[in-house]
């Protein structure tokens, strides 16, 4: 996989928002929009896991552009090394992770703390929405598995910025 990074300005406030994305879920669009007023530039980078089952990350990034093509300030890609080396390469300060519980704010936390040592990139944790918080990419592939509709749990696209 060689994956085509963006670039931007040396001054852009740029945040890199990681995960696998399988699939992309109505709390990880609500975390993206939240963070949207943070930074200048927000790339969503898909990140190719041996681990866990994973539909085509191609796929999987063509529907996530296809979700946020209205606002210019959001960039799609896939990657298949380290997270903090990705960001590097996109020129990002900061990492921008979801937390839905206890659970995963000491995973994040811990993770965090990793990638500050080996990078100095800071993470910034949004907590998911309330109404988000039971949903994850694992739960929407099981309920589909057994043919339970889960649009619900699938996002609408990104309007275009004011």
């Amino acid at each position: 996989m060689t994956p085509k990074f963006p670039e931007f300005p040396p001054e852009a406030r740029v945040a890199l928002y990681p995960g696998s994305f399988n699939p992309f879920t109505v709390g990880h669009m609500s975390v993206l929009e939240r963070a949207l007023p943070l930074f200048d530039h927000i790339v969503v980078a898909i990140g190719v896991n041996p681990d866990k089952p994973s539909a085509d990350a191609d796929c999987r990034r063509d529907l996530i552009a296809d979700l946020v093509k209205a606002d210019p300030r959001v960039r799609v890609i896939t990657y298949d090394c380290l997270t903090v080396e990705v960001a590097r390469r996109v020129g990002a300060r900061f990492i921008i992770r979801g937390v839905r519980s206890a659970a995963d704010f000491e995973y994040e936390q811990n993770l965090a703390a990793v990638n500050r040592d080996i990078a100095g990139i800071e993470t910034i944790l949004l907590y998911t929405l309330p109404a988000h918080a039971p949903v994850s990419s694992s739960m929407v592939r099981e309920l589909e598995r057994y043919g339970v509709n889960v649009s619900c749990y699938l996002p609408s696209p990104l309007p275009s910025p004011k």
